[in-house]
This record gives structure tokens, C-alpha cells and sequence, in this order.
């Protein structure tokens, strides 16, 4: 199925089915950068869902010598600590597929989160050579979605919903209770590809809300997904588009 901007959904009958698919996606996009450039640049959330998805990644055919990984967002949580994304993406993704270090360029969980959203930044920027008045673009963006329409960790109420000129913030999550290190709208806004992954029933209230819902990112952020033409695909099971027709 497809929204108003021409968004695409694709939906699979399970969860293991939705990650084989985004992984396929993904991966043909990273081989067509790579096509027509010497790297590709991907951006991975963390959460449950996306490890199974990791997994099918790191096995797919693709040059990962060539493929930088960088993150969405981050917890302020040491590398090693079970909520880390980049220690998830560590044991599903990077050490299977055997992604050079010198390839990952990870948000520096362990440090006060302002420091780490300037270094990461920094950083950012040193990779795609865009100075303050540039906004990189990344081959890829892999995004998730909340059941309160957080996505990226863009929670509801979070005044950087509305920024569209920094790169990366640390912001608090009130719900967690936790600090966090996110990228920007407007970074994720300007990739070539945005792949979004929301399985399991828990998450139809919340894809119902973003699809259809009154348009109001401040209340449910996700929603800047849909605020304008944007090259994203929607990879989800039966489950979680059973509130939408």
C-alpha cells in the first residue's frame, strides 16, 4: 500500500519475514552507492526488532570493507552495556559481517551525551565534508517507531522535532528517563534512503496514528515521515498494519 506522498508499506506475513525484507532493501541500496562510489554510508536504530534484520544484513552479498555504519540515535550507556545500539549492532551486524573498525563511526555513549552529540557531530560532518551550512546525506537511514511515535529518539514534545539545521543533540527522554544522543530531522529528512521497521501488534495503534492521523509531529514525531515526498519504504508485518486499511 502506498500514503498520499507515495510511500510505500511493505508488508510481510511475520516478523522474521518484515526484517528478511528490509535487509534485501537495504542491501541493494548500499550496492548501488557502491556502484557508482568508493563507500556507502548506512545509519542503524537500535531496539529489539532490528537485530533479526542485522543478522540477515550480515549475510547478505555486499562489500562490507566499503560500507560505513554510523547511528541513528544512541543511549548514554557504556559500548558494553546491554541497552548500547551500537552493541547490538556489534553482535549482529559488524562482527558478522566483518565491517572494518576504521568503517564504524559509533556515538560515544559513556561521555556526558553533550560531548558526544559535538563529537559525533564532528565527525559526521569530517565524513561527508559538508561544513555548517551543509546537511549530509546518507545512502541509507534505518528508522523504527515507538508505540508512543518516537522514532530516531525524537519523542513527543522534544523541541528538536522542529530542527532542521543541526546534525546531532543530546536530548532526554522523559519516559525513560534516560539521555540520549539522536540525529536531527533534518539529516534524516535528507537521506537517499529511509527504511522504516515496526513489527508485531503492539505497533498498530501507533502506524495507524502516523499514516492516518491528524498531522502533528509534536505529538507523534514519526510523523515527519510523511510531512513531504520523501524516498522512504515501510517494511512491516500483518500484525502491526491490522489497524489500517
Amino acid at each position: 500500500m502506498e500514503d498520499q506522498a507515495g510511500r510505500a508499506m511493505r508488508c510481510s506475513g511475520s516478523p522474521a519475514e518484515a526484517c528478511a525484507a528490509c535487509a534485501l532493501h537495504l542491501a541493494r541500496v548500499l550496492r548501488e552507492a557502491l556502484a557508482t562510489g568508493p563507500v556507502a554510508s548506512l545509519a542503524v536504530s537500535g531496539g529489539k526488532t532490528p537485530a533479526e534484520m542485522f543478522d540477515s544484513l550480515a549475510a547478505a552479498e555486499l562489500d562490507f570493507d566499503r560500507v560505513h555504519i554510523f547511528w541513528v540515535d544512541e543511549r548514554a550507556v557504556p559500548p558494553d552495556d546491554g541497552q548500547s545500539n551500537y552493541g547490538m549492532a556489534l553482535r549482529h551486524l559488524i562482527r558478522p559481517a566483518e565491517v572494518p573498525e576504521s568503517n564504524i563511526h559509533r556515538i560515544a555513549g559513556e561521555i556526558s551525551p553533550h560531548e558526544a552529540a559535538r563529537r559525533y557531530e564532528y565527525e559526521v560532518r569530517a565524513f561527508f565534508g559538508c561544513g555548517l551550512d551543509a546537511m549530509p546525506r546518507f545512502d541509507a537511514i534505518q528508522l523504527g517507531v515507538g508505540g508512543d511515535g518516537h522514532t530516531a529518539s525524537l519523542f513527543p514534545g522534544d523541541p528538536f522535532i522542529e530542527n532542521r539545521e543541526g546534525i546531532a543533540a543530546a536530548t532526554y527522554s522523559t519516559p525513560a528517563m534516560q539521555w540520549r544522543v539522536t540525529l536531527l530531522p533534518g539529516v534524516i529528512l535528507a537521506a537517499r534512503n529511509i527504511a522504516v521497521l515496526a513489527c508485531g501488534e503492539s505497533k498498530a495503534e501507533v502506524l495507524e496514528r502516523v499514516w492516518t492521523g491528524a498531522y502533528d509531529p509534536m505529538v507523534c514525531p514519526a510523523q515527519i515521515l510523511r510531512g513531504e515526498p520523501l524516498p522512504v519504504e515501510w517494511f512491516v508485518d500483518a500484525a502491526a498494519v491490522g489497524r489500517l486499511t
